[in-house]
């Protein structure tokens, strides 16, 4: 526990008072034993003896006490309680039904039940109003009850945070794969396109002549038959030419 000077009050405290009262010789020596060793740190022994001493006499308050002390030593916080509430059934000291309430209220802060805590020191205080340790632990237990739900208010406020983030993320993701889509889609379209107008374009070369190569050769025999032919024109002009034209006599 974060509590440094949490105390409660233990068997020692009430070993005077259980020495003055009406009790048997048998109930006060298992009640000595159990405080005995209660202050040996033999706290299931002690547990034993005090529940002895209830068994001898269940009317008895102090062993209930007792026995509430072993039980909060051994971390049995439940059972303590269990304890200590029936000492308050069966006193009406304001005295002792205080240090119950207080001893309540500690057990209920070991299991972290602050807003019961609260109220059992509350109690303890309207029993005991001048005890210093109710006081302090009251005090305690609702600053740390302060803490929790300042806690809880952030955590909240985060989590609406993270879940903004998350909305915001989302649809983020959604509008960047609808533009992946588009992209893809008008990607796929331009392509189509492409590959229509590459047939179109290819169909037309198809459709016009294509123009045969000649070798080297061929070229050179086109060469030399036109050459012949333009000298065989050349011939035939300059032989028309040195012909004598007939001229009519007019007689």
């Amino acid at each position: 526990m974060n509590y440094a000077s949490l105390k409660y009050y233990s068997v020692v405290v009430l070993l005077l008072a259980l020495s003055n009262s009406g009790y048997s010789q048998s109930l006060r020596s298992l009640n000595n034993d159990g405080v005995e060793q209660f202050n040996q740190k033999k706290f299931g022994d002690s547990e034993i003896n005090f529940r002895k001493g209830i068994e001898k006499d269940s009317a008895a308050v102090i062993p209930y006490f007792n026995l509430g002390d072993s039980y909060y030593k051994q971390k049995k916080y439940d059972e303590a309680m269990k304890a200590y509430q029936s000492v308050l059934s069966k006193t009406k000291d304001k005295e002792l039904k205080g240090k119950a309430f207080y001893n309540i209220g500690n057990s209920l802060l070991e299991n972290d039940k602050l807003k019961e805590s609260i109220e059992a020191y509350k109690n303890s205080l309207k029993m005991n109003p001048k005890d210093d340790e109710a006081k302090y632990n009251l005090s305690y237990a609702l600053k740390k009850l302060r803490q929790e739900e300042n806690q809880k208010k952030q955590d909240k406020k985060d989590d609406k945070q993270k879940d903004k983030q998350n909305k915001d993320q989302k649809k983020k993701d959604d509008k960047q794969n609808k533009d992946d889509m588009n992209k893809d889609k008008n990607d796929k379209q331009d392509q189509q396109n492409k590959n229509q107008d590459d047939k179109k374009d290819k169909g037309k070369q198809q459709q016009q002549p294509q123009k045969q190569k000649i070798s080297k050769d061929q070229a050179e025999q086109i060469l030399n038959a036109l050459k012949e032919n333009e000298k065989n024109m050349q011939k035939k002009l300059r032989k028309k030419v040195g012909e004598n034209v007939k001229v009519e006599k007019d007689w």
